[in-house]
């Protein structure tokens, strides 16, 4: 696991406090005090509850309670709670509550899609796309880890995976093919993954020696075609789908013997039901 940095954090206060709080300086607050919990309205994943710690103590906030990332909180229970002078209270209140909106939500998500996916298949991993919110890559990761998944390509410079998009380099299939055994002996220490859509294209890939097969929005019927024959044939060659995967259809794609299935449903899921209490202390 991996906490955000306080560069990052301070950056993410910034954004929504560049100066000064303008409507708790127009009350005469003087030096009120103030306590603030926040608590959830569901049972969640807790993830980024260290940021959301670090947050309140960056703007000169007493932390006096927190729940670590990757606890299973049932509704009700609290996930922070800090005090200090009711202008700070202020600042720091939505910062708090807005991460762990966003990041308890992609953290429950992705538990409740790992739990459906190993039930039908212990053997299979949940995986998570690079397509998290622009600017908050690390966030999302970090909330998507908390629920048991893990990242599928972290960025373009981590894997080699070819795309529909890299054939069009190619007169045809088969100079593809042949490339791809060239660029298979230049990586001797990395994994080879290609996405297919078709049973005779998956084989041709496994033939030359491709380690992972990408299957993308693929018809159950080809997949078993594909896994058949990738059992029988290249029993160390591994399968992920791909494409349109959730919460309300895991179950069918674990119920194949594939190793993996990739998904960014995570990421637009909503929002947790968290609220907060305010007091004068």
């Amino acid at each position: 696991m991996f906490n955000l940095s306080i560069s990052e954090l301070e950056k993410y206060i910034q954004d929504d406090l560049p100066y000064f709080d303008l409507t708790t300086s127009l009350q005469n607050c003087n030096d009120s005090h103030a306590q603030i919990e926040v608590y959830t309205r569901e049972d969640i994943i807790v993830s980024c509850s260290e940021e959301a710690a670090k947050i309140a103590e960056l703007l000169n906030c007493k932390v006096e309670f927190f729940v670590k990332s990757k606890t299973k909180l049932e509704k009700g229970s609290t996930i922070l709670k800090f005090s200090g002078l009711y202008e700070d209270i202020h600042k720091a209140w939505r910062l708090t509550q807005i991460l762990l909106e966003y990041s308890c939500k992609i953290s429950t998500y992705s538990y409740e899609m790992n739990k459906k996916l190993k039930e039908k298949n212990p053997d299979c991993e949940l995986l998570t796309t690079r397509k998290t919110f622009p600017f908050s890559k690390r966030f999302c990761i970090k909330a998507a880890i908390c629920g048991g998944a893990m990242p599928h390509r972290l960025n373009l410079s981590e894997t080699i995976l070819f795309f529909d998009g890299h054939r069009i380099l190619y007169k045809n299939s088969d100079e593809f093919y042949e490339d791809l055994k060239r660029i298979k002996r230049k990586i001797p220490e990395k994994k080879l993954n290609v996405e297919s859509d078709n049973l005779e294209d998956c084989k041709n890939l496994m033939n030359i020696g491709v380690d992972v097969i990408q299957l993308d929005k693929i018809d159950f019927e080809e997949l078993e075609k594909i896994i058949e024959y990738k059992n029988e044939n290249y029993p160390f060659v591994k399968i992920l789908v791909a494409g349109g995967i959730n919460l309300t259809n895991i179950e069918k794609y674990a119920s194949y013997k594939i190793d993996g299935v990739v998904t960014s449903s995570v990421y637009n899921c909503g929002m947790a039901n968290i609220s907060s209490k305010l007091e004068i202390i």
